[in-house]
């Protein structure tokens, strides 16, 4: 019996798992390490069948729509489908996405064809924009025109401030995936206005990325390794571990956020991705532990200014 709790992901009614899959892991080369099908299938199906129900992907992502196409789209009905639009099909990672009619259509028919599947159940805009940005060459209105076509359930962000808060007052998105974490909270404040207006919350980097478990291997894009690894230490975070490991601290943390529907987390390891699935469970820290976390954070710069 999974053990996962379940959130509804605001106005779509969805009940997703607390925690989610994020699929960039499954890229490939060049964008990231080599991955084997056999090794692509097996997360993706252990991911199934630990009982998380909804996979973020992106036409971004390398491989990572083909692999879900080709290892699990004969258990469609067992995740709730989330990719992105504005990519260029073929660009690597970093290059600036195009926001016409034209291109959002395009794109989200190749993911249709790509992931085998006859909708996307939500398709976030995979920049920030503003709403002149939105509207501007007709984007906005290709994505909802999709939508009503019934090969797109519901339509979304990845935001990021200063954008979010116009984003939330357009009435137009289901859902915003939002990068928080103990060590990234600038985005505290919006994450509560979004959801109050009754849109879903995705969490991104809510595991820091891996950074407490590597300060200098791991890479948070938004994050500098030396300012995660200042923030934590001058926060003495490890004070409050109380047997836990720094994962499980950052995760349970994030986790702890009322507002949150949903975190996704990408790994292409299997013990790593058991290690995600028991945190997960455990669910968020206790009251006490989240409030002294907090002020130790405030004291060291890592706010909620947003």
């Amino acid at each position: 019996m999974n053990g996962l709790p379940r959130t509804t992901l605001g106005r779509t009614g969805y009940q997703v798992t607390n925690l989610g899959f994020g699929a960039m892991e499954l890229r490939g080369e060049p964008g990231g390490p080599a991955i084997t099908d056999a090794e692509a299938d097996a997360i993706l199906n252990a991911v199934l069948d630990a009982g998380i129900n909804l996979i973020d992907t992106s036409p971004d992502y390398g491989l990572s729509e083909d692999v879900i196409g080709r290892a699990i789209a004969h258990r469609r009905n067992e995740y709730f489908l989330a990719s992105k639009c504005g990519c260029v099909p073929g660009a690597p990672m970093g290059t600036d996405h195009i926001h016409t009619a034209e291109n959002i259509r395009a794109g989200v028919e190749a993911s249709l064809r790509r992931m085998k599947t006859d909708h996307l159940d939500l398709v976030q805009f995979h920049r920030s924009l503003t709403r002149a940005e939105f509207e501007e060459h007709g984007a906005l209105q290709a994505l909802l025109d999709l939508r009503d076509a019934g090969k797109v359930r519901y339509v979304g962000v990845s935001g990021i401030l200063p954008n979010l808060d116009e984003q939330i007052g357009m009435g137009a998105f289901d859902a915003f995936q939002i990068p928080y974490s103990a060590l990234q909270r600038e985005h505290e404040d919006v994450i509560s206005r979004a959801s109050a207006a009754g849109a879903g919350i995705i969490i991104r980097g809510g595991a820091a990325r891996g950074t407490p478990t590597d300060w200098e291997g791991r890479r948070n894009y938004m994050l500098p390794g030396a300012l995660s690894k200042d923030r934590w230490e001058q926060a003495k975070l490890d004070e409050l571990l109380d047997g836990m490991s720094r994962m499980e601290f950052t995760l349970r943390f994030t986790l702890s956020n009322p507002d949150l529907d949903t975190t996704i987390v990408g790994t292409r390891s299997l013990a790593h991705l058991a290690d995600n699935i028991a945190a997960a469970t455990r669910g968020p820290l206790p009251p006490a532990v989240v409030a002294e976390a907090k002020r130790r954070l405030d004291a060291a710069g890592a706010t909620s200014s947003g």
